[in-house]
């Protein structure tokens, strides 16, 4: 079991297929901030109303120098489809062999019902120019998140 990733360590890097083909990485962001979220699923109703949310502010976060990356186990195509129903504005990563979601403790443990299973960790990181994590929130709750990380982002 590693340590949990927090404030001040550098973030793991990642190089992953994205919403409309090609790939992602966070090297490739290099001199941006990335506001980089974990969601657990394509198109259901926290996960919808988390994209649209971060999508509503994406000017605000252009203008402040910062990438918005939502992550999920979901495959490309399922991304595609989410981005289109909804007119969504971030990228979108595809992690389905959940390496980079291990890598920053998001694939957790979860019950539901009384059932265990594995699972996403609704949870935002925040990462500065030099590849540093500035903030981190976990067990997100989604209304008004996108703001706090907006306002977050500028504080930086």
């Amino acid at each position: 079991m590693m340590s949990e990733l927090g404030e001040g360590m550098t973030a793991p890097d990642f190089d992953l297929p994205r919403d409309g083909g090609g790939n992602v990485s966070l090297a490739g962001q290099a001199g941006k901030i990335v506001v980089l979220y974990f969601y657990p699923k394509d198109d259901t109703s926290g996960c919808t109303v988390e994209a649209v949310d971060f999508t509503a502010l994406s000017d605000d976060f252009a203008k402040a120098g910062t990438v918005v990356i939502g992550m999920s186990p979901d495959p490309v195509k399922a991304h595609d489809k989410f981005i289109a129903k909804h007119s969504l504005g971030v990228i979108l990563a595809s992690d389905e062999d959940k390496s980079v979601l291990e890598a920053y403790g998001v694939w957790t443990e979860k019950s539901m019902y009384g059932r265990t299973y594995m699972g996403v960790e609704r949870s935002t990181f925040l990462i500065g120019k030099d590849g540093k994590i500035a903030r981190v929130w976990r067990k997100v709750k989604v209304p008004g998140h996108a703001q706090q990380v907006l306002e977050a982002v500028r504080a930086l």
